[in-house]
């Protein structure tokens, strides 16, 4: 089992035609992923190498029985390209795409609340389950089938992490890209309430980083809500106060905010928190063994 995407999930990718969209949506069919079709407006009647591509979002839900949206539109399109595909009634959207404004995600999040739409992302890898579907830009070859759930922040420690857990033969049952904008989809609550819920999740691990809150809401959560393991990283131990660093939402503010203070509401919940990357994997592997 897996958490949002797995052999079911039939992919449409909105902005298919374009460069990037292409190699990434190409590299995802390769892994096994079922990608049913495109949209460019426009473009109704082409295909990239035997993919349909249609007009709408709609079309593609008609006409190619997709349920999953993966989105490299440029920004200025990218918050009314959620919301298209949250109107055909796709179940999952992953939005690749960066520097969306902010007062566009703004609008985007409240609409999407009332829809029956989950949003990862923007500004985000995407999500993976190993060995059913990968949906974004996470290189599947540093992953592993597993029984390991990750969500994070940031990308780019989803792909060191994953890939020191894959090395020790740690596989991973479903690992999440959230993104690291200050207004976006799916979060660690969300993620964390899935994989406790999940039958083939044993552990979890939560990569955070500095700025906002997220971090001790989900120790909150955990406390209260999770009986599986679960294991942390908080990049930006050595980050200076004022200071944005990286992801738009990684900025603290006086005492708030910071790796410590995250670090410390999480070990208050029981969580394990790792002092550098590196150490993720070590954690993992002592809590499993």
């Amino acid at each position: 089992m897996s958490i949002l995407v797995n052999e079911d999930t039939r992919l449409v990718v909105q902005g298919l035609t374009g460069k990037e969209g292409t190699f990434h949506t190409l590299r995802n069919r390769s892994y096994g992923t079922q990608v049913v079709a495109g949209v460019t407006p426009g473009k109704a009647g082409q295909d990239v190498e035997g993919i349909p591509v249609f007009d709408t979002v709609a079309d593609s839900v008609r006409e190619a029985g997709a349920n999953t949206s993966m989105i490299f539109v440029p920004p200025r399109f990218a918050a009314e390209a959620i919301l298209e595909a949250a109107d055909a009634g796709v179940a999952l959207v992953v939005c690749i795409t960066e520097g969306i404004p902010v007062t566009d995600m703004a609008q985007v999040h409240s609409y999407i609340r009332g829809t029956g739409t989950t949003l990862v992302g923007p500004n985000c890898p995407g999500v993976i389950s190993p060995g059913k579907a990968n949906i974004g830009i996470i290189p599947p070859e540093v992953c592993l089938p597993g029984r390991v759930g990750f969500v994070s922040r940031s990308g780019t420690l989803v792909y060191q992490i994953v890939h020191e857990l894959t090395q020790r033969g740690i596989g991973q049952s479903t690992c999440v890209g959230m993104g690291g904008d200050p207004v976006h989809g799916i979060g660690f609550i969300d993620c964390l309430r899935a994989f406790e819920a999940d039958p083939e999740t044993d552990l979890v691990i939560l990569t955070g980083e500095i700025g906002g809150d997220d971090e001790e809401r989900a120790a909150e959560f955990v406390r209260d809500h999770v009986r599986k393991p679960v294991v942390a990283y908080i990049a930006g131990f050595e980050a200076p106060p004022g200071k944005r660093m990286g992801h738009a939402g990684a900025i603290v503010t006086g005492s708030k905010g910071t790796a410590a203070a995250k670090a410390e509401a999480l070990e208050a919940a029981g969580v394990r928190v790792a002092r550098n990357p590196s150490q993720v994997a070590e954690l993992v592997q002592d809590a499993l063994a």
